[in-house]
């Protein structure tokens, strides 16, 4: 979270445009492709499934506790939550709102319980085969690109592999056919107990966590989610059923063994880089709170 004090007009400014260019790096790209009406099985899942506007990623704030100073802060009293202050314009945590409260109060709860977790990492991204199992060409969900191992070859290693799922917002997607298959059942309500951080969507889901709590999230740690989200969705992908070499992507071939091995060494990284940023956020929720929590 952002560290507590003043920032002079020179330096809030020069973070803001350090902020706008990192992720610039995908949100440009990604209004060109839609300019032209190009899909991306890849890149697009974080701006359609994540629905955070890009314009809105894009624009920087510093988050509880940290004063803007200099004359150019004044254009922030434009938003909501910020008011002025002798030394410059800071944002008001006692005005989060009660809707923003709930969605705080039950994020902490939840990252909370998977923090206190041991990452697992057997899962080897089966989901986005049981996504495809027994389809025909024209049900998948990306039709632009083929299948690695065709429809018969892929259902094969569905049913040859344990399906170990255990994310409800990945599990929704299965077919019909794959649920039975999965050793897990997981629902909306149990997701607090099942949730944990070998899990590709829990890691790439702190992103969606993050922006849920703007405009109190310091962009900072907004864009670190991003960033992490992105490199976790190419994983997710390329480990995926679907041929993406004319995208750039070599695949991690976990019907194999030597596949399944590099699939979970990379889940084991991304869940020793999510840990800092889910404790970021679990202490972004609990400051958040304490004027909700405090009796008045």
């Amino acid at each position: 979270m952002s560290e507590t004090g003043i920032l002079s007009e020179p330096e809030w400014r020069a973070r803001e445009d350090a902020h706008v260019r990192r992720v610039r790096a995908w949100t440009e790209p990604h209004r060109e492709r839609r300019s032209r009406g190009e899909k991306h099985p890849v890149l697009d899942f974080l701006f359609t499934y994540y629905s955070f506007p890009p314009a809105r990623l894009e624009r920087w704030q510093p988050g509880p506790g940290v004063v803007l100073a200099g004359p150019g802060a004044r254009r922030f009293l434009d938003r909501p939550g910020y008011r002025e202050t002798a030394d410059g314009v800071v944002l008001d945590v006692s005005a989060v709102p009660d809707r923003l409260a709930r969605t705080a109060r039950y994020t902490l709860s939840l990252l909370e319980a998977v923090d206190g977790r041991r990452a697992r990492v057997d899962c080897f991204g089966l989901h986005e085969w049981a996504m495809v199992y027994r389809t025909t060409p024209d049900q998948v969900r990306h039709t632009q690109v083929p299948l690695r191992l065709g429809h018969a070859r892929t259902d094969a290693v569905v049913e040859s592999l344990d399906v170990r799922c255990s994310h409800f917002d990945a599990f929704r997607f299965f077919t019909p056919e794959a649920r039975p298959l999965n050793r897990f059942a997981p629902t909306r309500e149990t997701q607090p107990d099942l949730d944990q951080p070998g899990c590709l969507h829990v890691g790439m889901d702190l992103y969606k966590h993050a922006y849920k709590l703007d405009p109190f999230v310091p962009s900072e740690l907004l864009g670190d989610c991003f960033v992490l989200a992105a490199d976790i969705r190419e994983l997710d992908m390329r480990a995926s059923p679907y041929d993406l070499a004319s995208y750039g992507y070599s695949p991690v071939p976990i019907e194999t063994a030597e596949g399944r091995a590099a699939y979970a060494r990379a889940q084991a990284e991304f869940a020793r880089r999510a840990a800092p940023l889910r404790r970021r956020l679990i202490d972004l929720c609990r400051v958040l709170l304490q004027p909700a929590d405090t009796p008045r």
